[in-house]
């Protein structure tokens, strides 16, 4: 079985993720990490250096690859499910899990973060636009995201936590 995280950035996919790999025995793929490693560049200087289409694309390509695999927990991108008929792709190919956090939550999450200039969508906005920016970006996605498997909230519970819960509704 391939199990898909998706949810908005700073939602635990990747923290979660490893837990609950670990925990199944899985192998975790981090599709941010695929990528990096395998293009030897951080997301942040490629969006610079080309544009957010070429890394949709790209990124398309690395979520093919995990259908070739079994018994893998792959932390997707906060975009990811939203290109490409990626979510589709993901129903097809595994179980989707949603990780829920509300827009304030992932501004708290975000400004404590020492990964802030690792975001591209948000680093170049001032403060004062975060949360309109973050809002109508998960209003965007939110019809992608509610299409998964299984929908956890993942507010205020530890990482161990949000992992027994997903282990529960699997």
């Amino acid at each position: 079985m391939v199990i898909y995280l998706i949810g908005y950035m700073f939602s635990g996919k990747s923290s979660v993720g490893r837990r609950l790999a670990q925990r199944l025995g899985y192998t975790f793929v981090d599709l941010d990490e695929m990528f990096e490693e395998r293009y030897r560049i951080n997301i942040s200087q490629f969006f610079r250096r080309y544009d957010e289409a070429a890394f949709r694309l790209i990124e398309h390509r690395l979520l093919l690859e995990t259908a070739e695999r079994d018994n893998l927990v792959v932390a997707c991108g906060g975009g990811t499910p939203c290109f490409h008929n990626n979510m589709q792709f993901i129903k097809e190919h595994g179980r989707s899990i949603y990780l829920q956090l509300s827009v304030d939550e992932v501004l708290t999450r975000y400004r404590a973060s020492s990964r802030k200039q690792q975001r591209p969508l948000l680093a170049t906005l001032p403060p004062e636009k975060q949360h309109d920016h973050i809002a109508n970006l998960l209003n965007q996605r939110l019809p992608y995201y509610n299409q998964a498997d299984i929908v956890v909230n993942g507010y205020n519970d530890s990482p161990d936590t949000l992992v027994e819960t997903i282990l529960a509704r699997l």
